[in-house]
């Protein structure tokens, strides 16, 4: 079967994205999933999502792993089918689709996307760390020297020893200033340190709004692939009105033989 493909990253988080609306793509081959994302024999990605109609909104998210395995939501995945279903026409300027967690609403100018993210309600504090979900389960870490820190090992240790067989992403922080924080992170189902994650950047805007690490509630995030923004209105119960923001890169399209 011949599929085609289009690539995206959001600040090097990188997708093979798909048009699966004709209902075509074997999705319940994770060994063809893996074998698409895998960087030395493949096309290379982060993830593989699939674009697909909804009754009800204007598409649903579907998201891959790395390896394979469906997954929560991811943060510039989203950001990214944004960009992509207006590259396909189906949507303009501005969104509303469906993914595993929920409605997101989306706006798009340019190659900058601005997604909603759901309410979080429990940042859960422990002595030297937060956890939180963001639409996928996050560890947060306040370090420094974070451009010289080992997130791979330390990443991979907390992942597994922490967090079991399900396994949570794992983010590290250092604070540059109170508005400004620079953002590690290794991913569960990637198995690696990615270039960003978006969900990741939220769960630690928020973990760090509520720790008093800063008093903004618009945040910038320094990541290895570029730079992200997160804002939000602090409630009494939690937080809503949580957007991520950012650009998502058309890279190239192509074909595949699976």
């Amino acid at each position: 079967m011949e599929i085609t493909f289009y690539k995206y990253h959001g600040t090097g988080n990188d997708f093979v994205m798909i048009d699966n609306r004709a209902k075509t793509f074997p999705k319940e081959k994770t060994d063809k999933i893996s074998a698409m994302c895998f960087r030395r024999f493949g096309i290379g990605a982060d993830g593989l999502i699939l674009l697909e109609n909804d009754t009800e909104t204007d598409f649903k998210m579907i998201y891959f792993n790395a390896d394979g395995s469906e997954s929560t939501m991811c943060g510039n995945g989203g950001r990214c089918i944004v960009a992509f279903a207006k590259k396909l026409g189906i949507i303009k300027n501005t969104t509303t689709f469906t993914a595993v967690d929920g409605l997101h609403h989306a706006t798009i100018k340019n190659d900058i996307v601005s997604l909603q993210m759901i309410d979080v309600f429990d940042v859960i504090e422990h002595p030297n760390y937060i956890f939180t979900n963001t639409g996928s389960p996050h560890h947060v870490q306040l370090t420094t020297n974070i451009d010289d820190f080992n997130v791979v090992a330390e990443g991979r240790k907390i992942r597994n020893n922490k967090y079991g067989k399900e396994g949570s992403n794992v983010n590290f922080v250092e604070k540059i200033t109170n508005s400004t924080f620079k953002v590690r992170t290794y991913e569960r189902g990637v198995e690696d340190e990615t270039l960003a994650c978006g969900t990741g950047v939220t769960a630690v805007a928020i973990a760090m709004y509520k720790t008093k690490q800063t008093t903004k509630n618009n945040v910038q995030l320094l990541v290895k692939g570029g730079e992200l923004n997160v804002s939000f209105t602090p409630e009494k119960t939690g937080f809503t009105n949580i957007f991520l923001t950012g650009a998502a890169t058309f890279v190239f399209k192509g074909t595949i033989t699976i």
